[in-house]
């Protein structure tokens, strides 16, 4: 990437995306070999959970030329990209005196939105299965020692690491 001009205007959640997955954010799971600083990856973990994820260029540029016809500010369409809304109450709270400028328009702009702007869908590493997470938290249950299961104390816990790092140190 190179710069062509400098503070030529507000970027987008997914450009922000895009251009730290140029820097290589998205390749070092280690986050130490890439030249991405620690709160870059934090923006980073941010973006890749919202509607930037599933987002594309074509999609971008697509949805702007269709909301030509709503005359918004570009602060507005910024907010509706990014934030990408799913109902007429959270695109007033984005459009400034929305009732009057577009009076029973906003439905149609909602169902734009959701045509054009991909839903973001679910995080990379995330499972919605519930039953999973009970049953890794059973298995760890039966491998950690009693003392350090939920409902111990903490000297029984600090007795028990204390033990494990003489018995990891020899």
């Amino acid at each position: 990437m190179k710069i062509l001009q400098t503070n030529a205007g507000a970027l987008t959640n997914f450009e922000v995306l895009d251009f730290l997955r140029f820097r290589g954010a998205s390749t070092d799971p280690t986050r130490v070999i890439a030249n991405v600083a620690p709160s870059e990856f934090q923006v980073y973990d941010y973006l890749v959970q919202s509607a930037a994820r599933n987002q594309t260029r074509e999609s971008i540029d697509e949805f702007l030329t269709s909301c030509a016809k709503f005359d918004l500010a570009k602060a507005e369409k910024l907010n509706l990209i990014n934030i990408r809304p799913s109902s007429a109450a959270e695109i007033d709270s984005i459009v400034e005196n929305c009732e009057q400028r577009m009076g029973n328009e906003d439905e149609a702009l909602v169902k734009m939105i959701i045509e054009m702007l991909p839903a973001p869908g679910k995080p990379e590493g995330i499972d919605e299965d519930p039953t999973e997470d009970v049953a890794d938290q059973e298995a760890m249950e039966a491998v950690l020692p009693s003392s350090t299961k939920p409902g111990g104390t903490d000297e029984e816990t600090v007795e028990t690491v204390g033990d494990q790092d003489s018995v990891l140190t020899l």
